[in-house]
């Protein structure tokens, strides 16, 4: 009878995102709260649970979940180690146990622990000691550190992107942790670092040359000996020491196989790095082909300030620069910015307001811009994620209108991946001429099927796709395409439990 402990602490953050993110950033489960909420949802702890509950006899533990409401910038110093300690004092009140998942990121930091993820690995190994098999699940953006591995078992990333896979990726984690338990496999994991930081539409593994690479890692889990395989690539956004990209192979106490695989991928990978780059366009040439649209709905892509990679989510740069071009599209666009939002509440639906918008997080990047709107909707900002049915809190929200742009305007920044927050607060992006997103990439669906033409455009924000502008000063360098003339000289790490 395996008895299988459950605990998840995951957020991604933007180092270069000046406003900390804190304890209120994360919906925190403890207990029967954690099954019952992630056996609604289709993420990873939803799909380990699926294989969990129909394990004949195997006995769960939930013991503590922070899952961040958003992403952010650095998490606050006290909120991080009082996470910390609380993740740490479950671990440590419950029963005796066969067996670890936890479901992280990897894109964590905090402004004491550059490595909160390989920290709790750490302390947890304390706790436990080195026996207890601990299986990880991590976002494939996430930056998977030496300390990690050296406290883990086995390392199981995402496969896809835009992330379709977060049910699939909890199911292969808990069948892997199954067969580790029982005896049946003893893992070994190589590690080869990339020095790469890359983005664009090259990454998206239905249809970029990143597919090259990930192939491979599915080939290696599908073979005799291999238990788990991935490309990762980081977040950009993350600024620590280990940031750079990296694959790794797992396989069944075979290290020379682990090692050869995971240079094949790495390899795969650096083959096609210089392709996966984002061509932007500027302000100025965004709204030159915004005033030349004739027909259809135009998608204005704002990653520079995409909440789901950390950014602060309140700028106004492209709303700035539409009204100075006198663009007339009808256009729909989210911002973060809570002062506003308490006049809309005080005002009432229907009231005229006078008054500035963005810039309130980020203010040296975003300057306020006045404007005089009419407040069409007023809501608690609850719902439902479009795409896995995760529980979003974007605090009260309002919809404003200010002459053609309508202002879906929040209190706290909530992922905008899929088109959620809109449909929540009645609006349809496909009933506007223009529609600002601030997601690198959403599921083709849900904008690129119906949208004329995606505009990347090149705007300030802590997530920019123009990553030399951002100004990484911890990273290991050189690394692309921060500096020229990078090579790749891999150097794979073995990685064996005890």
């Amino acid at each position: 009878m395996p008895r299988i402990l459950i605990a998840e602490c995951k957020q991604e953050v933007s180092t270069f995102n000046p406003h900390l993110s804190g304890y209120t950033d994360f919906g925190i489960r403890r207990g029967g709260e954690l099954l019952s909420y992630h056996r609604s949802v289709r993420n990873e702890i939803g799909g380990a649970l699926s294989v969990f509950d129909s394990t004949p006899d195997a006995e769960l533990v939930p013991t503590y979940s922070a899952f961040f409401i958003t992403s952010g910038g650095t998490l606050a110093k006290a909120d991080w180690e009082r996470i910390a300690a609380e993740f740490l004092d479950s671990i440590r009140t419950a029963p005796p146990v066969d067996g670890v998942y936890f479901c992280m990121h990897g894109a964590m930091a905090s402004e004491v622990e550059l490595d909160p993820e390989g920290w709790l690995l750490a302390e947890t190994r304390k706790i436990l000691g080195e026996r207890i098999p601990i299986v990880v699940s991590l976002d494939l953006h996430g930056i998977l550190t030496d300390r990690m591995l050296q406290h883990s078992d086995a390392i199981v990333a995402y496969h896809t992107y835009p992330h379709v896979d977060f049910f699939e990726t909890g199911q292969r984690a808990a069948r892997l942790l199954l067969r580790i338990v029982a005896g049946e496999v003893k893992p070994v994991t190589a590690k080869v670092t990339v020095p790469a930081l890359v983005r664009g539409d090259e990454l998206i593994t239905a249809s970029g040359s990143i597919h090259h690479a990930v192939n491979a890692a599915k080939e290696i889990e599908q073979s005799a000996g291999g238990l788990s395989a991935a490309m990762m690539w980081g977040n950009p956004f993350t600024d620590v020491p280990e940031l750079a990209s990296c694959a790794f192979v797992v396989t069944d106490n075979d290290p020379v196989l682990a090692e050869r695989e995971a240079l094949r991928i790495a390899n795969l990978f650096w083959e096609h790095h210089e392709k996966m780059q984002v061509p932007l366009v500027s302000l100025e040439e965004m709204a030159r082909i915004a005033n030349a649209l004739t027909s259809g709905t135009l998608a204005l892509v704002d990653a520079a300030d995409a909440t789901s990679s950390g950014a602060s989510g309140d700028s106004n740069a492209i709303l700035r620069a539409l009204m100075e071009s006198g663009c007339a599209l009808r256009t729909l666009l989210p911002i973060v910015d809570e002062p506003v939002v308490k006049m809309a509440f005080a005002a009432g639906i229907g009231a005229t307001l006078t008054t500035t918008i963005g810039g309130t997080l980020d203010p040296q990047r975003f300057k306020p811009l006045q404007i005089t709107a009419k407040v069409r909707l007023l809501a608690d900002g609850r719902f439902r994620s479009e795409s896995f049915g995760e529980e979003w809190l974007a605090g009260p929200t309002a919809v404003l209108e200010t002459e053609n742009f309508t202002l879906v305007v929040s209190s706290r920044a909530v992922n905008l991946y899929d088109r959620s927050f809109f449909y929540a607060h009645g609006q349809n992006p496909e009933r506007f001429d223009a529609v600002v997103i601030k997601s690198p990439h959403c599921q083709h669906h849900m904008y690129a099927a119906w949208c004329v033409r995606m505009v990347n455009v090149d705007a300030p924000g802590s997530s920019s796709a123009n990553l030399p502008y951002l100004g990484h000063t911890r990273c290991s360098r050189p690394i692309f395409p921060l500096d020229a003339d990078v090579t790749f000289t891999p150097n794979p790490k073995l990685f064996l439990r005890p």
